[in-house]
């Protein structure tokens, strides 16, 4: 019977890594196996299935050994960034490859939430009721961060609702091992390898250890889900035990938000915006800010009470108009710098009001409208572009290029230009 060829690659076991010591013992044992059941096979070839598992397992080791002298050579350039070695040895001594954060990289979902089921969920019943019992928990606390950089509370509070569900999901995968697989073989590794490096200062600084820097697959780390950039830039000790704790202190957490809406622009005194009604003859197409008297003179009113009083605000109609309205100020675009989705700052701001006993979105949603998946956005930008509407390449994402080629053909063929891509619109561009 002819052996079953396996190549063996070399392994690096610089840094003394258990894991590198673990893999090197694996080849030679699944070499002799392999070799064992093909003298033992009746047949005249080895099965195909086993050369597809010997083929996984030979390429599976390739990776690692890969990623481990990659490890070793970023060791090397952190370190000449001025990384001490006790920190390089607390985190990447038996660090590993995590192939779910690759799996979950390289995964897009081929349906798109709306807006509506966004907001279904992140400002359910359940999100509220415990927003308001965390407000109470920590309503010194929360009270104080709002007087000290001008964020009203519930807001703070609404940020760690959607951010982590205050606390209880902010992920336990290892922020180093995450980055470092990112940084090895993600989508964005230039941006992973600095994010990297930034973690590695966190851990330098004494702000929190390597085994207890836990977050989502992404590198968002703690309560507030900051990347390590942002921790940096943002983080602040909010309790005074000198150090900023984003995992296990609230006050840290409360105090680093309310410092990042406040470094973004939050304006003390001014709400998000407000719930508005349109008038008939409103333009859709309008995508610039206004004040709100020049809103006022073309019709558009507040649901409840008087339009607030900006000096620059944009109309926003997330669903198209046949869903709500939204005039929305400064503190709207602050909440947009945390997170730059509409559907995310709608669902802080509105959380926010929750918390806090105010009224929620009154007008109905588009419900019986089926969201557009990415391959029916791909198409409906590729028949755009055909038909003369220019809005860059087709992938997929709903950006301003597109609404802007989409308000275009709606205008053209008599529709309110509202620059909400709908399935009947899909088929009208056929």
């Amino acid at each position: 019977m002819p052996l079953i060829p396996v190549s063996l690659p070399a392994v690096s076991l610089k840094h003394n890594n258990s894991l590198n010591t673990r893999r090197a013992a694996v080849f030679p044992l699944l070499f002799v196996a392999a070799t064992t059941l093909a003298l033992h096979s009746p047949a005249t070839h080895a099965s195909p299935q086993l050369m597809t598992e010997v083929d996984a397992r030979a390429a599976e080791e390739v990776r690692y050994a890969n990623f481990n002298q990659w490890l070793s050579e970023f060791r090397r350039y952190a370190a000449n960034q001025g990384i001490s070695e006790a920190t390089l040895a607390s985190a990447f001594d038996g660090l590993r490859y995590r192939e779910r954060v690759i799996e979950l990289d390289r995964y897009q979902p081929e349906f798109v939430r709306a807006i509506w089921q966004y907001l279904d969920s992140a400002v359910s019943t359940t999100r509220i009721t415990n927003g308001q019992e965390k407000y109470a928990q920590h309503r010194e606390t929360a009270q104080q961060m709002q007087q000290r950089y001008g964020v009203p509370a519930e807001i703070i509070v609404a940020i760690w609702g959607v951010e982590s569900n205050y606390g209880s999901n902010f992920g336990d995968f290892s922020t180093l091992e995450s980055l470092a697989t990112l940084a090895y073989d993600g989508r964005r590794r230039d941006f992973a390898r600095s994010e990297l490096l930034a973690a590695l200062r966190i851990i330098d600084q004494g702000d929190i250890a390597a085994e207890q820097m836990k977050g989502s697959w992404a590198g968002a780390m703690g309560h507030t889900q900051f990347i390590p950039s942002s921790f940096e830039a943002y983080a602040v000790d909010g309790d005074g035990d000198g150090r900023r704790d984003i995992w296990g202190s609230i006050p840290d957490v409360m105090a680093s938000t309310a410092n990042y809406l406040a470094r973004a622009g939050w304006q003390a005194g001014q709400p998000w915006g407000t719930e508005v009604v349109l008038p008939t003859s409103f333009d859709y197409a309008q995508t610039g800010r206004k004040s709100s008297a020049e809103w006022a003179a073309q019709g558009v009113r507040a649901v409840n009470g008087d339009l607030p009083s900006f000096d620059s605000a944009a109309v926003i109609v997330p669903a198209g108009a046949n869903g709500p309205a939204f005039i929305v100020g400064p503190n709207f675009r602050a909440i947009l710098r945390y997170n730059n989705a509409t559907s995310y700052a709608l669902a802080v701001a509105t959380l926010a009001d929750a918390i806090a006993g105010r009224e929620g979105i009154s007008q109905a949603w588009p419900r019986d409208e089926a969201p557009l998946t990415r391959d029916d956005v791909r198409t409906l930008q590729q028949r755009l572009n055909n038909a003369g509407y220019a809005v860059g390449t087709a992938d997929g994402i709903m950006g301003p290029n597109t609404q802007t080629g989409l308000r275009a053909f709606q205008r053209d063929q008599g529709l309110v230009p509202d620059g909400f891509a709908t399935q009947s619109l899909l088929e009208r561009l056929r």
